[in-house]
């Protein structure tokens, strides 16, 4: 593999709160050396990339990313999902175990990572059933997937309502130290909610769940921590009530971590507008007070990632009765820019961003990427955090063209995007 230094670049290393000019040498797939200032002594014979002053990061990590394969391969494959993220400066995504068969034993894993190995663009990772079929009653095979490699173990949009099980569950990844990931919601509340309870939703005639029913299925699911000891992640966060809850467990010592999806950073429930269902999300969007608690989340650390919640929808699935249509939207390739507003709007610094969506996912994954450290993976990500955009949903990489942020102008542009050392995207 070709040794290369990328010079002249703006270094952002979250993990070590550095922000300054420096270059980084690559050999070998890893990060060799990183010099910090700007007297550098470029070794003869050394391929040399020019960042002109550009942003160099780790690459981001997305620990929610949808896709069809196997089964629904027409709405999104690895490849194309492999694609999205590469052109979006992720370098790292954890497949959720949605799929058809679902991820619920290590022959699944397995194939999720040969195959994500195969198609040699990001490093491919795969978040295991928490329940046999994601069935919420009886156990997967947990113990084994984690030898397999499985990153975390989840029932993805599905709450394990049953608290027998999810105890058991708790109970036994707690022996071997896995991460069990559940949503916050409430299933009776909830029960075909297409919104947030309010006064827009009653106006537009739509299903709501009120915003406590996350908070209401938190805290059993905090309280069952308690009891277990077992690591948990708070999967897509989204209101100001389940971050009170959040920041009470912490204090109290229990080893909880927590996601939010970019979606609910960047929008509100307003957006739905009139019937807009590339906004019908799950969990739906929330009142503008919520947005902004998890802004100041992030800003706080109490979110440890991130997630673009990459879920890809045709076209007929989305161009139906608001109600009908199915909910989720594609965001791989938007990340960056979507996660920029917050730096360009709200005025967060460029680590407090970049932090949940590099080393703080990479810390809760247990991977030895997301940092600008010699001996670390050179999985980098080259950007101009200030260069306009318009986001076309129709030239996206992803097969589904099911993005909010189509016709947005943002600003964020990924220039180039190296995963152990290889160069899988140029702008």
């Amino acid at each position: 593999m070709t040794a290369f230094a990328i010079v002249n670049a703006r270094l952002l290393d979250p993990s070590s709160d550095h922000d300054g000019p420096g270059a980084v040498l690559v050999q070998d797939g890893r990060i060799a050396e990183v010099v910090r200032g700007t007297a550098y002594q470029r070794p003869e014979g050394l391929q040399i990339i020019d960042a002109q002053g550009a942003c160099l990061s780790p690459g981001l990590i997305d620990i929610r990313v949808k896709t069809g394969e196997p089964g629904a391969e027409p709405k999104e494959t690895l490849k194309s999902a492999s694609l999205s993220a590469a052109a979006g400066g992720v370098t790292t995504i954890v497949i959720q175990p949605d799929t058809d068969p679902a991820v619920d034993d290590p022959a699944m894993v397995d194939f999720i990572h040969r195959r994500g190995a195969a198609l040699n663009l990001v490093n491919v990772y795969a978040a295991g059933a928490a329940t046999q079929g994601r069935d919420g009653q009886r156990m997967a095979e947990i113990g084994l997937m984690h030898e397999a490699g499985a990153l975390y173990f989840t029932d993805g949009d599905r709450v394990i309502a049953n608290t027998r099980t999810l105890m058991r569950v708790m109970s036994y990844a707690g022996a071997f130290n896995a991460l069990i990931a559940c949503r916050p919601a409430d299933p009776w509340l909830s029960e075909g909610a297409v919104a947030t309870s309010g006064e827009l939703s009653t106006r537009l005639g739509l299903s709501g769940a009120p915003a406590i029913a996350e908070r209401i299925q938190l805290e059993r699911d905090l309280a069952l921590v308690e009891q277990t000891g077992a690591r948990f992640l708070v999967d897509q966060i989204s209101t100001e009530g389940a971050l009170a809850c959040l920041a009470r467990a912490r204090a109290k010592g229990l080893e909880v971590a927590a996601s939010v999806s970019i979606n609910h950073l960047c929008f509100n429930e307003l957006d739905i507008g009139d019937y807009r269902t590339f906004y019908r999300l799950d969990p739906p969007l929330r009142a503008e007070g919520d947005r902004q608690a998890l802004i100041e989340a992030i800003r706080d650390g109490l979110i440890e990632a991130v997630t673009s919640a990459h879920a890809p929808a045709p076209a007929e699935d989305k161009r139906r009765p608001f109600a009908e249509s199915a909910p989720g939207a594609v965001g791989l390739e938007t990340l960056l820019p979507a996660a920029l507003t917050l730096h360009h709007q709200d005025g967060l610094d460029l680590l407090d961003i970049l932090r949940p969506l590099t080393s703080g996912p990479a810390t809760l994954m247990g991977l030895d990427s997301g940092v600008l450290e010699p001996g670390a993976p050179a999985d980098l990500m080259l950007f101009d955090p200030d260069a306009p955009i318009v986001i076309d949903a129709a030239m996206l990489r992803s097969k589904s063209k099911n993005s909010p942020f189509d016709g947005r102008r943002l600003q964020g542009r990924v220039l180039g995007t190296w995963v152990g050392g290889r160069q899988v995207f140029a702008a």
